[in-house]
């Protein structure tokens, strides 16, 4: 069981970040922490997996938190991982080896299990989690659904009684989701504890024992997985939650190439280190429109856009711009992509001049404007790196905007953000439509895509009649 009591936590300078928690989570519950985003859900998850207070410094904390009987603040941290797993965001920043095999093992051989034990655990592991595809594999080869599958076999091979979810689908597409759903399942089935942070919520409506509403670091309400199923669509979004029913497409397909504005793509095709990523890619996308691209994880949408930006250079066929064929450097020029992990663009000592690197001669009075509507402006003096993810997410599309760059592509530019950050993306985008630029969503987030664009262009491996079909499947 877990017991969380009179627990008060704040984070250095910052104010209030948990206020007076009480909550007792019963064994085999699984339990949903809701709300917008910096509510304080990961915030208690730290409190349960024990980061906090063992990792996160200078924060002040008062109460007591309890896992199966230990307090956590008086428990070592190995102690703790034995009875508590984490599946974090990103699960590449739990990840210790480079080869799948490896990393299912890392925490028993870290523990000191016998050979024997270890042995049996991975068999059982692979076994149950039917992760078989995923062995003797290379990590940096895998998807980001792959990857999210084998750190959930990491953490599910060493036994805990609880597991701990922070985000988990921020990046998933839905088959990657319904796999993650498929695991919970059968760890609720054998009767362990779920706690899951989470913004997209669908996926878990008939899986929550109970479902937690967090607002400005208090428990504002806890429903019953019933009492929840009956909250209204007005008050759902007055709760700022996302969907709570499975999404799906309704959006007009892509227009084949050969547009004389605009991008036009013809029979493109990418290769790298002699293996094709995807080939017969053929769209254009006009001035003022606003287009998306899906595909399961590991179709190539990345590698698209990278092409697309000139940051890679296609193995065959022509990309053009308003109808004439454009290199990788012109394209590289005419372009701004907003990458999935924005901390590889973020460069500056402070918001403001990480805004005024996008454009140079931007007036100031449209930064502050931009800033002020992403709700960054009381941020302007702070190092992009001292930011959350979701403002480090929010920035990065800030400067998008801001440029004046012709092609600007946004890969999953609602990756962990919450339903009114959501809207403020998709608002934001909408109205570059006005300054007739070429704009880009790569995104598995559909209920975004739905309301952001004007048409879509499906992408499934190399094969344009799998592409067409999963388009005409959504």
């Amino acid at each position: 069981m877990i017991d969380i009591k009179d627990v008060s936590f704040e984070y250095g300078k910052e104010q209030g970040t948990l206020s007076r928690i009480d909550l007792e989570i019963r064994q085999g519950e699984c339990v949903l922490l809701c709300g917008e985003s910096g509510c304080g859900k990961t915030t208690i998850t730290k409190l349960i997996n024990g980061l906090i207070p063992h990792f996160v410094e200078g924060g002040t904390l008062s109460g007591a938190t309890f896992v199966n009987g230990m307090e956590v603040a008086k428990t070592e941290m190995y102690h703790l991982a034995e009875q508590v797993g984490s599946v974090f965001q990103n699960p590449k920043s739990q990840f210790f080896n480079i080869d799948s095999d490896s990393e299912v093992t890392f925490g028993l051989e870290n523990a000191g299990a016998a050979p024997s034990e270890i042995r049996e655990r991975f068999e059982a592991t692979v076994s149950a989690l039917s992760i078989q595809p995923l062995l003797g594999r290379n990590i940096f080869s895998m998807s980001g659904g792959e990857k999210q599958s084998l750190a959930f076999a990491s953490v599910y091979a060493m036994n805990p009684s609880v597991f701990v979810l922070d985000e988990p689908t921020a990046n998933l597409d839905a088959e990657a989701i319904d796999i993650l759903r498929q695991q919970m399942i059968r760890i609720k089935k054998e009767g362990r504890t779920v706690i899951v942070a989470e913004h997209r919520i669908y996926f878990l409506m008939d899986l929550i024992d109970r479902a937690i509403f967090i607002q400005n670091g208090k428990i504002a309400q806890i429903f019953t997985r019933e009492e929840f199923h009956k909250i209204s669509e007005n008050q759902r979004i007055r709760m700022g939650l996302r969907s709570l029913v499975y999404p799906t497409l309704k959006l007009p397909h892509a227009d084949p190439p050969g547009a004389k504005v605009g991008l036009s793509v013809e029979n493109l095709a990418c290769t790298i280190d002699k293996q094709t990523v995807f080939g017969g890619i053929n769209f254009s996308a006009v001035p003022g429109e606003v287009l998306g691209i899906i595909g399961h994880n590991g179709a190539g949408k990345t590698t698209l856009i990278r092409c697309l930006c000139g940051l890679l250079k296609e193995s065959h066929g022509t990309v053009q711009l308003d109808g004439k064929a454009v290199n990788v450097k012109r394209r590289n020029k005419a372009s701004f992509c907003v990458m999935q992990d924005v901390n590889h663009q973020l460069f500056s000592d402070s918001v403001w001049n990480e805004c005024e690197v996008s454009k140079p001669d931007c007036p100031a009075e449209r930064i502050e404007k931009i800033l002020e509507t992403f709700e960054l402006l009381s941020f302007k003096d702070r190092h992009p790196m001292a930011l959350s993810g979701g403002q480090k997410q929010r920035l990065a599309v800030a400067t998008a905007i801001l440029s004046s760059k012709y092609l600007l592509v946004f890969d999953e530019p609602t990756s962990g953000l919450d339903y009114r950050r959501m809207l403020e993306v998709s608002d934001m985008i909408k109205n570059l439509k006005s300054e007739n630029r070429v704009i880009l969503i790569v995104s598995h987030d559909f209920e975004f895509l739905n309301r952001t664009c004007d048409k879509i262009f499906g992408m499934e491996g190399c094969s344009a009649e799998r592409r067409k079909s999963c388009v005409g499947n959504i």
